[in-house]
C-alpha cells in the first residue's frame, strides 16, 4: 500500500511539474517590430504557462513555408493579401488567428522632397512579392501617379498598369532588399518594417504614406490544426492587450498603429 501511495504521489508531482513548466510555442517573426512585441509578452506568456521562443527572419518565404511544414508553430509578421497569395501559389492552408497591427505602408526618397518633383522617366522601386507590389501600385494610383487595369485589384503588377503618363519606369525587388537601393531610385517604396530597421521614419521621412484606414493588417497566422490550442489563444489574447497597444502608440509613434 505504502509503495502504491508513493508511486502516486511521485506521478501527482511530476504532473504538476509538468503542468508548471507549461508548453512551448516557437514563432516566426520579422525583426521590427514582430519580433520587438513579441519579446515584451515573453513574461506574461510564461506566467500563464507558454514558454515563447521566438525565431527571427529577415524574409517573407520561410516564417510560412516553416510553419506549414510544423517545424514552427505559428508566425507574426504579414498581411492577409500576403498570406492569401502565398497559400495559392504554394498550395498550403495557413490560418489567420488575430489580427494584430498596421504598419502604413510608404514611399521614400533621397533625390526629390516632394512627389512633385519626380520627373518623368523616373525610377521607381516596388516589392516584387504579389500583394506586396499590387499595395505599392494602388499606393501610387491613390497619389494620382498612374492608373492600373482594375483600380481595387490587391495583387496588380506593373503589367496590370493602364496609364503611366510619366512613364515612371519600375524596378521590382525582395522586399527586404528595398531599404538598400534607396540611394539610387527616385522613389522607393518600403515595407514599414524594413524601413523601420533602416533607420527611417514612416510618419517624418515618407513622401506619400498610407492612412491609418488601410486594410493592411499583420496577423498572427497558424495552421488549422492548431489555430484553437490553448497556447495560441494565450497569445492572441496577449497580442492584442491593452499592455502591447501601449507598447505600439509609444515606442513606433504612428510608424506603426494597433489594429484592435
Amino acid at each position: 500500500m505504502k509503495k502504491v501511495l508513493l508511486f502516486t504521489a511521485l506521478a501527482a508531482a511530476l504532473t504538476a511539474g509538468l503542468a508548471q513548466a507549461g508548453e512551448k510555442l516557437v514563432v516566426a517573426a520579422t525583426p521590427i517590430p514582430h519580433a520587438e512585441i513579441l519579446e515584451l509578452i515573453k513574461p506574461t506568456l510564461a506566467k500563464e504557462g507558454v514558454d515563447l521562443e521566438v525565431k527571427v527572419f529577415t524574409d517573407y518565404v520561410q516564417p510560412n513555408t516553416q510553419v506549414a511544414e510544423k517545424h514552427l508553430d505559428a508566425n507574426y509578421f504579414q498581411t492577409k493579401p500576403y498570406l492569401d497569395g502565398f497559400n495559392k501559389g504554394k498550395g498550403t492552408n495557413l490560418v489567420t488567428v488575430i489580427g494584430v497591427h498596421v504598419e502604413p505602408f510608404g514611399g521614400y526618397s533621397k533625390k526629390v522632397k516632394s512627389l512633385s518633383e519626380l520627373k518623368d522617366g523616373a525610377t521607381i522601386a516596388i516589392p516584387n512579392e504579389g500583394s506586396n507590389a499590387g499595395r505599392a501600385l494602388l499606393l501610387l494610383q491613390s497619389k494620382g501617379l498612374i492608373e492600373l487595369k482594375d483600380p481595387k485589384n490587391a495583387l496588380s503588377t506593373p503589367k496590370d498598369i493602364a496609364k503611366n503618363p510619366h512613364k515612371f519606369k519600375f524596378k521590382e525587388l525582395e522586399s527586404a532588399l528595398l531599404p538598400r537601393v534607396l540611394d539610387q531610385v527616385d522613389l522607393d517604396l518600403i515595407n514599414t518594417n524594413y524601413a523601420l530597421e533602416a533607420g527611417l521614419n514612416p510618419a517624418k521621412d515618407a513622401l506619400l504614406i498610407e492612412g491609418a484606414d488601410s486594410p493592411y493588417v499583420n496577423f498572427l497566422v497558424a495552421r488549422p490544426d492548431n489555430q484553437n490550442s490553448d497556447a495560441i489563444q494565450k497569445l492572441a489574447k496577449a497580442l492584442t492587450s491593452p499592455e502591447v497597444k501601449a507598447f505600439i502608440d509609444s515606442k513606433y509613434k504612428g510608424a506603426v498603429l494597433p489594429a484592435f
